[in-house]
């Protein structure tokens, strides 16, 4: 065999190979989608064959076998990304790859004001269409899923971690749920918990209970410092917002002295301690309250119509405190806790 021949024979493999080359690279960047803008879905947990599958089916590629080797060969097979994308006239494949693996999708942006309860929460997810409200609910409240997320509670109340969220629409509860604890272990990791006699689990209940009692943030270390201080006493905490929650589902917006009397294990007017578990899902700024509350000797605190509060020592200054800002209308008339904004 001939030098020349030689070269032929190893020639011929190569050029089919580039050739092969030449009809991928033809199919994946040369070809151009041309039907109407279409919104692409990314469900979480998809894998590749079925996004393989729906982009051939919508006709958003022209050959998922092609769209498979060039994936295959360029280890983008596990970078597809949850989410909604929009795929517009003349897009390549090429540029579709580079659009479902950067997740630069059309998510929703959500936030979830300190505060909230899980019931709020659910609801505020489900007006965006992010999730299922029911759905979202009977997680948070189902104690072996709870307990796998490494929460020490029988529900995630309290862990929920407020903040702007960017969610698919119709993103399964339980990965936004295990979004929103990852949150809120990433923003307590750096807290030390052992500052306090008060287990890390009861920390969240208080700051819960602080959170819901203030919307000044200035106020927060020191109502802390109030419910500190009723706790070493063995006093009631005597919060309207623990009462509220032991009543949630059946709640008309009107707190009446009756629910005050009614005994369940957040109505902490009947109860001489914390209430079971959170009654809302605390920022950072509270949790800190909590651990660092202000030094003081009130034992009692009245709002002042305003969003801030009066503090007393004694029951008789804080009887005081309620004729004045609480029975006298003068004090009442065209005040509001959002004046605080104002400030």
């Amino acid at each position: 065999m001939t030098k020349k021949h030689i070269i032929i024979l190893l020639l011929g493999p190569l050029l089919g190979i580039i050739a092969g080359s030449l009809k991928v690279y033809h199919s994946i960047a040369i070809w151009e989608y041309t039907g109407p803008e279409k919104v692409f879905v990314i469900k979480p947990g998809e894998g590749f064959a079925k996004i393989n599958h729906h982009l051939a089916t919508e006709e958003l590629i022209n050959s998922s076998k092609l769209f498979y080797r060039y994936n295959k060969v360029k280890g983008t097979m596990g970078s597809f990304k949850a989410g909604n994308y929009s795929i517009k006239p003349g897009t390549n494949m090429l540029q579709v790859i580079d659009i479902l693996t950067t997740g630069k999708g059309q998510t929703v942006s959500v936030t979830i004001p300190e505060g909230k309860n899980l019931y709020q929460v659910a609801d505020i997810l489900e007006s965006e269409k992010i999730t299922n409200k029911e759905e979202f609910i009977k997680l948070s409240k189902d104690p072996d899923f709870v307990s796998s997320l490494g929460v020490p509670a029988s529900r995630l109340e309290g862990y929920l971690y407020p903040e702007t969220y960017h969610f698919a629409k119709n993103t399964p509860a339980k990965t936004v749920i295990k979004t929103m604890i990852n949150v809120f272990n990433d923003k307590t990791s750096e807290i030390d918990f052992s500052k306090t006699n008060l287990s890390k689990h009861s920390v969240i209940i208080l700051a819960s209970v602080v959170e819901k009692e203030t919307g000044a943030s200035f106020e927060r270390p020191q109502i802390a410092g109030v419910f500190h201080n009723r706790l070493r006493k063995k006093m009631r905490l005597q919060s309207d917002p623990t009462t509220i929650y032991g009543i949630w589902e059946n709640y008309n917006g009107n707190l009446r002295k009756r629910h005050l009397l009614e005994k369940t294990p957040y109505n902490t007017y009947k109860i001489p301690a914390l209430p079971i578990g959170p009654i809302s899902n605390p920022g950072i700024e509270s949790i800190k309250a909590v651990l660092n509350p202000d030094t003081h000797k009130f034992l009692y605190f009245v709002s002042k119509n305003d969003g801030t509060h009066i503090f007393s020592e004694t029951y008789k200054q804080h009887r005081k405190a309620v004729n004045e800002f609480q029975k006298n209308s003068k004090n009442r008339k065209g005040k509001s806790w959002r004046d605080l904004n104002k400030k």
